[in-house]
């Protein structure tokens, strides 16, 4: 039974603006006593710079993913039952990442919560490629595009898991490498690929008819 594409982006969309909005809550408002008074202010809220460095990384991370689950729909004409389900599992594994992110903000040289943080990434991303994979061996896709152009965009979608493997790995040398792969990755996404290129020429081409 193919469905259409307009709940599988209403249940995305709130699913993506909760979880985005939950990343904030782990940051909390510094409590000073009295007897120090604003003084001790900066430093709080200075000493907080790892919760935010983690919120604005998983912040645009989530965004990135977002934006390539949208790209994706816009590619695809129909859903069955199997790609709402893989939509499911995408979505399960975008609400954890409040919960890894928090992790990371709290032990982020830790091997454990840099791999933890890794592996919800990891899943978001081959939850990814398995709903763009399975959407291009069953024909939901705009049978207009070139094959070419769907295997760019599986391999734009698989290069941040690998990235996110190789920083896991270095968590194991240096904890601040790993991190480091982490806020690299957002940057490799918000430079336009083929995908978008070609998305971006198609709306133009749509919006101007003659």
């Amino acid at each position: 039974m193919e469905l259409g594409r307009n709940r599988i982006e209403a249940l995305t969309d709130g699913v993506f603006a909760v979880a985005m909005t939950l990343l904030v809550l782990d940051i909390k408002v510094p409590e000073l006593p009295e007897s120090q008074g604003i003084a001790e202010l900066p430093l709080k809220l200075v000493s907080l710079w790892p919760k935010f460095a983690t919120y604005a990384i998983s912040f645009v991370i989530l965004g990135v993913y977002w934006v390539g689950h949208h790209m994706q729909l816009s590619f695809i004409r129909r859903a069955d039952r199997p790609l709402l389900w893989i939509n499911v599992l995408f979505l399960l594994w975008v609400a954890l990442v409040p919960f890894s992110t928090a992790l990371l903000s709290e032990y982020s040289t830790t091997r454990d919560a840099i791999s933890v943080y890794g592996a919800n990434l990891i899943a978001i991303g081959l939850t990814l490629a398995l709903h763009w994979w399975y959407a291009a061996i069953s024909h939901h896709v705009d049978p207009n595009i070139h094959p070419g152009l769907i295997r760019a965009a599986m391999y734009r979608t698989l290069m941040a898991p690998v990235v996110y493997v190789i920083a896991i790995g270095l968590s194991f040398i240096k904890a601040e490498l790993s991190l480091a792969l982490y806020a690299l990755v957002p940057i490799l996404y918000i430079l336009p690929g083929r995908i978008d290129i070609h998305w971006g020429g198609r709306q133009q081409g749509k919006s101007n008819p003659n």
